[in-house]
């Protein structure tokens, strides 16, 4: 068995598909009307109740149980990009965790939870840079040594 991709519900299939080619840029490898597949392997489908034969009440907004998650090179970049666009819903501000990575988590246009973070690697290699040790980042950044040789080497 193979796991091919995570389908979300959504209202109106061309609102979300601009939201994730411009402000994720997300290529469109599957265009079906309805249903739209994106090339970081997800998906989106418009009138998902009836496809799925289920009630359409029972098709949750604002669940807040899962989430897409992608990283970004620069993250800072990625912020000035989010306050060009009109209309984000925030599910928090930027924030750094213990792990020394920085994100923001928002709602898309049907109220899916997106979580946006600076590239583990990126942070390993600052750290580096900086002139901490590879154990010494491994610590820092909660990862394990053979993660941040990898980072590295990129």
């Amino acid at each position: 068995m193979k796991f091919q991709l995570a389908l979300l519900a959504v209202k109106d299939v061309e609102v979300s598909k601009k939201f994730y080619k411009e402000l994720f840029l997300q290529e469109v490898v599957l265009d079906l009307g309805k249903n739209v597949t994106f090339s970081g392997g997800f998906a989106i489908q418009e009138d998902f109740a009836w496809l799925a034969n289920v009630e359409k009440d029972s098709v949750l907004k604002k669940s807040n149980n899962m989430e897409l998650y992608f990283e970004v090179e620069d993250f800072d970049a990625f912020l000035q990009k989010l306050d060009r666009f009109e209309n984000i819903n925030y599910v928090h501000p930027p924030k750094k965790y213990e792990w020394q990575q920085r994100v923001v988590r928002i709602y898309d246009p049907d109220h899916h939870m997106i979580e946006i973070g600076e590239s583990m690697a990126v942070i390993a290699r600052r750290y580096f840079a900086e002139g901490y040790s590879v154990e010494e980042v491994a610590k820092m950044i909660q990862h394990p040594t053979a993660f941040v040789e990898m980072c590295l080497q990129d």
